[in-house]
């Protein structure tokens, strides 16, 4: 497995309150603004046996499935893209009693990782780039 991205950066918001915000994943356009909308089977709480599509705003869809769940501490995602199998990785970390590090990691594998994976993690990497200082300042709403 090659490792695509790894975005470190800390929010202000206790890791709980940080966990809760972001396990509101049809919620992420509000600062995510590559996408449209999210949809989860089953509805509701993010949990072990979450599914979901994301629409993003160019038309593209990306399936996932929970792979890992560790309450307050990460969870993992897997999806597809072309031909390469994705890993998304959302890593929570104390910092203090009012900040958490968040860590995002994208890791792939499968049929020319080395020449889709470049390209995937360009891309994303660009979204991303737009979608965390938002999310950062929703997350200092939190306070």
């Amino acid at each position: 497995m090659q490792e695509l991205i790894r975005r470190e950066f800390v929010v202000d918001a206790p890791i709980g309150a940080a966990w809760r915000h972001l396990a509101k994943v049809e919620q992420w356009p509000s600062w995510a603004k590559h996408i449209r909308r999210v949809e989860l089977t089953p509805k509701g709480e993010l949990s072990a046996e979450t599914a979901g599509v994301i629409y993003l705003r160019n038309g593209v869809t990306s399936k996932f499935q929970m792979a890992e769940m560790n309450n307050r501490q990460n969870w993992l995602w897997a999806g597809k893209f072309l031909w390469l199998d994705v890993y998304y990785d959302h890593r929570f970390d104390a910092v203090d009693d009012q900040h958490t590090k968040l860590t995002w990691i994208v890791a792939s594998d499968g049929f020319a990782v080395s020449i889709f994976g470049r390209l995937f993690a360009a891309v994303y990497n660009k979204n991303l780039d737009r979608a965390i200082p938002y999310l950062m300042a929703e997350m200092q709403q939190l306070n």
